[in-house]
């Protein structure tokens, strides 16, 4: 009878267990959404040109890392770097080919990577997203060219005169 008990007792807290996992599975799964909704809304605000929409995606508080080896830049220097492509409507058209979101255990902060279709074929965004005030922000955002293995030695010898100078700067 004890052992019974014991392994109904056990069959219940599994049970319990799995609808809870299942529950707060589902609860990000809501937060995916949003983020991913987010992260969709601030592609096409680039693509429009649409400045102030844009730059509204990012809190006040964020970082952008570009392909450059030299671009990083605070909102505030973003921000200025931008404007004057804003303002003649040559910005970027960004669409997200795969999307991968990942959560903090207390759901909220978040990182995300995916591979964008751009005009310089596929990149890689990624980045930190922060629920601030009931909504997702961008903390952090890299954007990274890929380039296949293939032809990674191609590239190096292109990039190796201008990337010298900098590695030259950056050790002294």
């Amino acid at each position: 009878m004890r052992k019974l008990i014991t392994v109904h007792t056990f069959i219940l807290f599994l049970l319990g267990f799995s609808m809870l996992s299942a529950q707060s599975g589902k609860a990000f799964e809501k937060e995916k959404s949003e983020i991913s909704t987010m992260l969709d809304g601030f592609n096409v605000a680039a693509a429009k040109a649409d400045y102030t929409t844009y730059f509204n995606y990012f809190a006040d508080e964020s970082t952008f890392i570009g392909t450059d080896a030299t671009e990083i830049w605070n909102k505030k220097e973003f921000m200025v770097w931008a404007k004057p492509h804003f303002d003649k409507k040559k910005t970027w058209n960004f669409t997200s080919l795969k999307r991968n979101i990942y959560f903090s255990k207390d759901g909220k902060l978040a990182w995300f990577d995916e591979l964008l279709d751009t005009q310089m074929k596929i990149c890689r965004g990624s980045g930190v997203v922060e629920k601030i005030n009931g909504i997702w922000k961008v903390k952090q955002y890299v954007l990274s060219m890929t380039v296949p293995n293939d032809v990674v030695d191609k590239v190096v010898v292109e990039k190796a005169p201008i990337e010298d100078v900098l590695i030259q700067k950056l050790k002294s």
